[in-house]
């Protein structure tokens, strides 16, 4: 029963992830990345991407991403757009590593926005170069870990 809650959580997770994508009209493009040896004193422009094992480092597979994630990530999933991870932190921890993250970058957090709710939390930050807003939502497994999604999406 423990089981089929996580598979549903993920599943609902990806799924409302995925609706959103078709509503705003999400594009197959592959987001830009500035090289890292672009001397730019551009500060909007986008750093590399870092390379983030799947599964805790065990193979070769990799993802790249410009979003943040955890130092514990784990299970590390990119579909249309959207990061899918697992992480060790609590609710809270997890809430405030992204609220630091993201006010480091100089993103505000749209605080209306704001929910928490039985384990589950989603948040909304401005400030994208792309105009977009990222969403950062987590889900508490049950079993001392939490899955954490995050996109970009017109709100």
């Amino acid at each position: 029963m423990k089981q089929y809650r996580i598979y549903l959580a993920i599943a609902v997770l990806l799924l409302a992830s995925l609706a959103c994508q078709a509503i705003g009209g999400g594009t197959d493009e592959a987001p830009t990345v500035a090289s890292p040896d672009d001397n730019s004193d551009n500060p909007g422009t986008t750093q590399p991407a870092p390379t983030v094992s799947t599964d805790g480092g065990n193979t070769d597979d990799t993802t790249n991403t410009d979003f943040p994630m955890t130092a514990d990530a784990f299970n590390v999933t990119e579909v249309s757009g959207t990061l899918v991870f697992y992480t060790k932190l609590s609710s809270e921890e997890t809430m405030q590593f992204y609220r630091d993250e993201y006010t480091s970058r100089g993103y505000t957090e749209r605080d209306l926005l704001t929910v928490v709710s039985d384990g589950t939390f989603s948040m909304v930050f401005d400030g994208d170069p792309s105009g977009k807003a990222v969403v950062v939502q987590s889900v508490d497994l049950g079993d001392g870990s939490r899955t954490v999604s995050i996109r970009l999406e017109d709100v």
